[in-house]
C-alpha cells in the first residue's frame, strides 16, 4: 500500500504483512466470535441496569446517592455474576485495586498464600516481600508462595499446604508479568479453586484479573473465585476511562474493601464521581472490541516476528489468556531498538524516544514505550520491560487493530534497520 511508503516501511516487510494476515484469519476469526460474546454480555447488562443518560450525572465531595456511580457497579456485577461491585475512580491503578482488597481482607497473624508463584513487581512492597513500613509484612500478616509445575498450578503441594496451615486468602495472578511463565488460563483457574474449596470452603480466593478480561467468555467469578480485581486502565476501560479500578464478587468482601478505600462506616456509600461515570461506562461498552483488536496485533506481531526468526510467546495459534505477548530478543540492543519502534507508531509522543530508567515498585531499569492518551493505559499499544537477561519486551493493546498493525510495522522496520 502507498500509504506506508508514507512511514517509510521496507516493501518486503509490507509484502510478509499482507501473507500473515492471510495466514492469521482463522483465529482472527475465533477473536471476532469472542468479541460477539462479550458484547453481548455487556449490552444485557446495560438493559438489565436499565443505563440511562441521568447516570452521567456528575457528584463531588461526599458523593452521596450516586445513581450514576451505583449504575456503574451494578453494571459490573452483572458481566462479572456476582453479588457486589467496587468501581472507582479513587483506585489509581490495578495494583491500588490489589492492595485495598488484600488490606481489606487481611488481619494481623492471618497468612496470604501466593499459589502462581512470585506476584507481580508492583506488589512486592505491597506484601512485603520486599521491605517497607507500611507492607502486610509489617502489620504482622504472614505471606507464603507455592510457584507452579510447568506452568501450572502444583497441586499436590497446595493440597497439602491447606491441610496442614491455616490460610485466610489465596492470591492468584493470572498474567505472566514480567516474567516467562504461561498466564494462567480459565481452565486450570477453576480446577485449583476446586480443589481449595473441597478441602475449606472458608478460604477467600482472591484472583488478579489485570490483562485477561473479555479475552475469553467466562471470567473468573463463575468458576468460584470469590473476589475478582482488576484496572480501569487495561481492558475493561476500553481506552476511555482516564483511571479507575475494579473490585467484584462476594458481599460481605466487597463491603470490607470498600470501608478499606474510604472508611469504616461508609465504605462504598461515598466517592464522588466527578464527572468520570460516562467515560467508564462507555469504557467498557467498547471494552469487549477493543480487547478483540489487542488480541488481533499480537497475533498478527506473533506471526510476524516468529517469520523474521524472533521466538515468541504464545505463538499466533496457541491459546490466550491475556493480552500480553512475550517478545524474546536476543540483545539489549534489539530491545530497546524494538520498544522504540513501538513509541515512534504511537499516537502521541511519538518523536520521543523511551529511556531505560527507575520506576517507582521496580528493582531495575524499564524501558516502557506508551504513546497513550491516557498515562500507563496498557490497553492502548505498548512495550515495555526490564533490561536485564532474559531480554523480553512484553506488548500489549492497541485500541484499534488497523493502528496497532502499523505501530508493529513501524517497530519491525526500526529493529531491522541497519545503522
Amino acid at each position: 500500500m502507498n500509504q506506508y511508503k508514507l512511514l517509510g516501511i521496507n516493501p518486503k516487510i509490507i509484502e510478509l504483512a499482507e501473507t500473515v494476515e492471510k495466514d492469521n484469519q482463522e483465529e482472527f476469526k475465533k477473536i471476532e466470535n469472542s468479541c460477539e460474546c462479550n458484547s453481548l454480555k455487556v449490552l444485557n447488562a446495560f438493559h438489565e441496569c436499565n443505563v440511562s443518560e441521568s447516570d452521567f450525572a456528575s457528584t463531588t465531595g461526599y458523593g452521596y446517592n450516586d445513581k450514576g456511580r451505583e449504575t456503574i457497579e451494578a453494571v459490573f456485577k452483572t458481566i462479572f455474576k456476582t453479588e457486589s461491585a467496587l468501581v472507582r475512580s479513587q483506585m489509581i491503578s490495578g495494583s491500588h485495586a490489589l492492595s485495598t482488597t488484600l488490606f481489606a481482607l487481611l488481619r494481623p497473624n492471618d497468612t496470604l498464600l501466593s499459589i502462581s508463584g512470585l506476584p507481580y513487581d508492583t506488589l512486592h512492597e505491597v506484601i512485603g516481600i520486599k521491605e517497607n513500613k507500611s507492607s502486610l509484612k509489617s502489620f504482622g500478616i504472614h505471606y507464603e508462595q507455592i510457584d507452579l509445575i510447568n506452568d501450572d498450578f502444583d497441586y499436590q503441594k497446595i493440597e497439602e499446604y491447606l491441610k496442614n496451615n491455616p490460610v485466610k486468602v489465596i492470591e492468584i495472578q493470572r498474567s505472566k508479568g514480567y516474567s516467562t511463565r504461561k498466564s494462567l488460563s480459565i481452565e486450570k483457574l477453576e480446577k485449583v479453586i476446586k480443589l481449595i474449596k473441597e478441602i475449606n470452603d472458608q478460604i477467600i480466593v482472591m484472583v488478579d484479573n489485570c490483562y485477561c478480561e473479555f479475552v475469553g467468555t467466562v471470567e473468573p467469578s463463575e468458576v468460584g473465585a470469590d473476589i475478582v480485581v482488576g484496572s480501569l486502565i487495561k481492558n475493561l476501560g476500553g481506552g476511555i476511562a482516564p483511571n479507575g479500578g475494579y473490585i467484584v464478587g462476594k458481599k460481605d468482601l466487597i463491603d470490607l474493601c470498600g470501608e478499606r478505600l474510604n472508611l469504616p462506616g461508609e465504605g462504598g456509600e461515598v466517592g464522588p464521581t466527578l464527572g468520570i461515570n460516562k467515560s467508564i461506562l462507555q469504557g467498557i461498552y467498547f471494552a469487549p472490541s477493543v480487547v478483540a483488536s489487542a488480541l488481533k496485533t499480537n497475533v498478527f506481531t506473533s506471526l510476524m516476528l516468529e517469520r523474521l526468526g524472533y521466538m515468541v510467546e504464545p505463538r499466533f495459534n496457541e491459546e490466550k489468556v491475556d493480552i500480553v505477548l512475550n517478545i524474546y530478543f536476543k540483545s539489549k540492543e534489539d530491545l530497546i531498538k524494538y520498544t522504540e519502534g513501538i513509541q515512534m507508531g504511537s499516537a502521541i509522543d511519538a518523536s520521543f524516544l523511551p529511556i531505560p530508567s527507575p520506576m517507582p515498585g521496580y528493582d531495575c531499569d524499564i524501558i516502557m514505550a506508551s504513546g497513550s492518551f491516557t498515562q500507563g493505559s496498557s490497553i492502548e499499544l505498548s512495550c515495555d520491560g526490564p533490561v536485564r537477561e532474559p531480554f523480553i519486551a512484553y506488548q500489549q493493546g492497541s485500541l484499534t487493530y488497523e493502528y496497532g498493525k502499523i505501530g508493529v510495522l513501524m517497530a519491525i522496520q526500526h529493529l531491522l534497520k541497519k545503522e
